[in-house]
């Protein structure tokens, strides 16, 4: 485990492109499942994408079990259990795939991430061996029961309670949890409730328990397939033996599985961003104007090349960050009956990579949905074309799973408490930065260059706040935002330019050609973004000389001699006309 990356590391040290999985890695295993996954969506979701939607009776039950029959429940399940213990990558490109199915994605994502993983991780052997075979069969759905009325990203203020019966052997639970993923047809719920009143702890409750109830289905602005209602909990009484893990340390579960819930997401994510992509390049190949399909004018080439661009660079990282996970995985000891919560722990330290993804792929996933609408014009608009669907569909990605804006807050404050720790040494970064600049920076050349600029530009932004605040700036939500912001984009801008050079070492630049030119196209349009961002944290922080000193300094940092970025996208955008859909080389 010593040899293996910390969380955050990437943003005070080098990464070897050779070190870094990219879907060019991908085994003929990995490729024969992403094969049988997009087939499940295609025969199975998308060709009956209206029954979904209008909530056929028995329909989702159906799909998850003909989902189970593939194998396509069990890829975070033990094989004890009947799961397919496949690697994280694995896992990752059934959750991309799942991406273009809907609403079935919800449902999906339901059931094999945070209706089952809290078991898996958490779960005894005996909770085990009695929930998992079920759900891997779909023979019992599951469902994740943590949001209240009047607690969504302040989980730990839930107010349903857990109280010990007098004979010893319940836990009595009383409460509301709303806005619940397949609590219509639920089997299995994972609960969050205080014992006494104010032990945060989790609970597996069966659905057909006494007392046990859901409201009428919410009506959504999108994911309208999927079930979503309220679940009362009036004095339903849970055998001690399904408590979860141990009193008082819900929280340990809650959060530990919100990580790869994140994770999965963000993959979600990218599968939902090339699917519009494929449905805004067929249409604009497709529909003429002036006598001219609309896939030649220079406007729409921009947006199909940035849609692609953008893509490229959330799917760099959701499989730069599989790898990670599947490192850390690979080199723990998980045979014990604490195999679960080992692992759980080994994907903790990438919990700040998780929350990077997620705000990164899910803002991606609304901006190619959005320029898909809008290339598709007015039929954009209308319900008969599928990308008015995934239109509406997307809006939810940026709301689950933490909002974005507590996923924002999560990233500098993890980072900060890691540094107290000892484990990421920030501060020694932030001084050896002000050495430099002294000392005078050379200007950056080439993309390479540029990628190190957007880490210094956070290093530089996040001294400042440090100094000016210290511990306290863990309060200051407006510049914790900007720093994520810094953060997000250097972890992006890396991972896009790793893969490009693994690619390019690999097989030539010749071959490579259509990744470096995403890369360098997306690091060139991004700098002076990064640049705007430190500059207004700067500002927020500093003052007088100091502010005009670390304003000298952010300009050399950000100093580059542009590419013209307009033939880039020109470049992509007729790779990904001719394809019809998104393609890297």
């Amino acid at each position: 485990m010593t040899d293996l990356p910390k969380g955050g590391s990437f943003l005070l040290s080098q990464t070897n492109p050779q070190e870094v999985f990219t879907p060019e890695d991908f085994t003929e295993e990995h490729k024969m499942i992403f094969r049988t996954a997009l087939g499940f969506v295609a025969d199975n979701i998308l060709a009956r994408i209206e029954e979904l939607e209008s909530q056929k009776e028995g329909m989702i039950r159906e799909l998850l079990e003909a989902a189970g029959e593939l194998g396509l429940l069990g890829a975070d399940v033990p094989e004890e259990y009947d799961g397919m213990e496949m690697d994280k990558i694995s896992s990752s490109i059934i959750a991309e795939c799942m991406g273009r199915a809907g609403s079935f994605a919800m449902t999906h994502g339901g059931q094999t991430g945070i209706g089952s993983l809290p078991i898996v991780f958490f779960g005894n052997r005996e909770q085990k061996q009695k929930y998992l075979p079920g759900i891997v069969s779909a023979e019992k759905i599951g469902a994740y029961a943590l949001t209240e009325p009047g607690s969504g990203s302040d989980a730990l203020a839930a107010k349903t309670k857990a109280v010990l019966s007098p004979d010893g052997k319940y836990y009595i639970l009383n409460g509301t949890k709303q806005f619940i993923t397949n609590a219509g047809m639920a089997d299995v719920f994972i609960v969050y409730a205080k014992v006494d009143g104010d032990k945060f702890t989790a609970f597996i409750v069966d659905g057909d328990s006494e007392g046990l109830s859901t409201g009428p289905e919410e009506k959504k602005m999108g994911i309208k397939g999927s079930s979503t209602r309220t679940l009362i909990l009036e004095d339903v009484k849970v055998p001690v033996e399904n408590l979860l893990f141990e009193i008082g340390r819900g929280h340990v579960v809650a959060f530990n599985i919100l990580n790869m819930g994140r994770y999965k997401l963000a993959a979600n994510a990218v599968g939902n961003a090339k699917f519009a992509l494929e449905l805004a390049a067929t249409y604009a190949n497709d529909r003429k104007q002036f006598n001219t399909p609309i896939a030649n004018f220079g406007l729409i080439k921009e947006k199909l090349a940035e849609m692609a661009i953008k893509t490229y660079v959330a799917e760099s990282m959701v499989y730069r960050t599989g790898g990670l996970l599947e490192n850390m995985l690979g080199s723990l000891d998980t045979s014990g009956d604490d195999g679960g919560q080992v692992a759980a722990k080994g994907i903790e330290e990438y919990a700040l990579e998780c929350s990077i993804n997620k705000v990164f792929a899910t803002e991606v996933q609304a901006y190619a949905v959005d320029e898909g609408v809008q290339i598709h014009g007015g039929y954009g608009f209308i319900s008969e074309y599928p990308i008015e669907r995934l239109y509406r569909d997307a809006r939810i990605y940026r709301i689950f799973e933490g909002t974005n804006e507590i996923n924002r807050n999560l990233i500098p404050v993890t980072l900060l408490r890691r540094a107290a720790k000892g484990d990421l040494a920030i501060q020694e970064a932030v001084e050896k930065l002000q050495a430099a600049l002294q000392a005078g920076v050379p200007a950056r050349e080439g993309e390479a260059g540029l990628v190190q600029a957007a880490k210094d530009i956070f290093l530089l932004a996040m001294g400042a706040g440090l100094r000016k605040y210290g511990e306290g700036l863990q309060k200051h939500q407006e510049i914790l935002g900007r720093l994520a912001d810094l953060a997000i984009e250097a972890f992006a801008l890396e991972s896009a330019w790793l893969r490009a050079q693994k690619a390019a070492l690999k097989e030539g630049e010749a071959k490579a050609k259509l990744k470096l030119t995403m890369a360098k196209a997306y690091i060139n349009s991004s700098i002076g973004r990064l640049e705007l961002v430190a500059r207004e944290t700067l500002a927020a922080v500093t003052e007088g000389e100091e502010l005009t000193t670390a304003l000298d300094n952010l300009q050399e940092l950000s100093r580059y001699t542009p590419r013209n970025t307009v033939v880039l996208r020109q470049e992509i955008a007729a790779a990904i006309s001719a394809a019809g859909k998104y393609v890297v080389g």
